[in-house]
């Protein structure tokens, strides 16, 4: 079992899942991925770019638009800088992971979510037995990690932390891990419902398809359709996330700092998203791509 654990933190953390990253017969869009110039009262301007964690080989999703943002900015915001200590990850991980006295997997959620986890934990050749002692949002992190179309080494974060500018990172493992880990069971299984759901090549693909074409509209309705639909996942995981970073960014901004800010695409969308938010902090916030 330790075995099999070890290759799944593996698959979450170190992008050693078998796989998925080579999609000769998907026909991907254009690049042009929403990049925002930001810009307070006094001309003092930053930049905000919803990224993937992680994509497959051969998604090109640099612009012009896009490395000239990146040129100009004197500081890198990110939601990890060091996404590559490994060792870090799987411990902040394992410090949190892990519960006695758990259910069995498949248990936790009802018909047809069950199925589906079903079917997910067969297209990860997995049993439920293996996440015996894992709570629910780990394993549903862990899962996703398994059966996703790309691998974190070609993830925009990486990319741009690798871009050789000073790196800010406004999270660590911990914190990150420790979000999910504060979650009532309720919104753990409604997570791992949502990863069952979700976790279809297909609407996986739909999802890389609408970021890489900047589809803000289509980001917005497979979100309300999936995990973000659910309101008190999007709080936390999303929206509570967002008004930390808008401090972060306009502190930045207002020490006459270039910042661009790179995280997860999903927190740019809507009325809760960073464009939003800083608009009506009284920036003004104009979409370049």
């Amino acid at each position: 079992m330790q075995r099999l654990l070890a290759s799944i933190l593996a698959c979450l953390l170190l992008a050693a899942c078998e796989s998925s990253s080579e999609l000769p017969d998907v026909d991907w869009p254009e690049a042009s991925p929403a990049l925002w110039l930001v810009e307070d009262e006094e001309g003092r301007q930053g930049y905000l770019f919803g990224t993937m964690h992680a994509l497959p080989d051969g998604v090109e999703w640099r612009t012009p638009l896009f490395e000239q943002a990146l040129a100009d900015a004197d500081i890198l915001l990110v939601e990890i800088a060091n996404l590559e200590d490994s060792s870090e990850a799987t411990r902040a991980f394992a410090n949190v992971a892990y519960s006695d006295g758990l259910p069995p997997l498949l248990s936790r959620l009802e018909e047809p979510d069950r199925a589906q986890l079903a079917e997910l934990l067969q297209r990860a050749n997995a049993q439920q037995n293996d996440f015996a002692e894992m709570e629910s949002w780990a394993a549903a992190m862990s899962l996703s990690a398994s059966v996703r179309l790309g691998e974190p080494e070609n993830g925009v974060d990486r990319a741009i932390i690798d871009a050789g500018k000073p790196v800010q990172g406004l999270e660590s493992f911990a914190a990150q891990f420790a979000i999910f880990d504060t979650l009532d069971e309720d919104d753990q299984t409604e997570l791992l419902a949502a990863i069952a759901r979700e976790s279809v090549r297909d609407k996986q693909v739909e999802a890389i398809s609408a970021w890489l074409s900047g589809d803000l509209e289509a980001l917005s309705r497979m979100g309300a359709a999936g995990i973000m639909g659910d309101a008190e996942l999007r709080q936390t995981l999303v929206e509570e996330r967002n008004v930390a970073w808008l401090e972060q960014i306009a502190r930045q901004i207002g020490e006459g700092h270039r910042p661009l800010l790179a995280v997860g695409a999903g927190h740019m969308l809507g009325e809760s998203g960073l464009p939003a938010l800083l608009s009506a902090r009284g920036y003004a916030v104009t979409r370049l791509q």
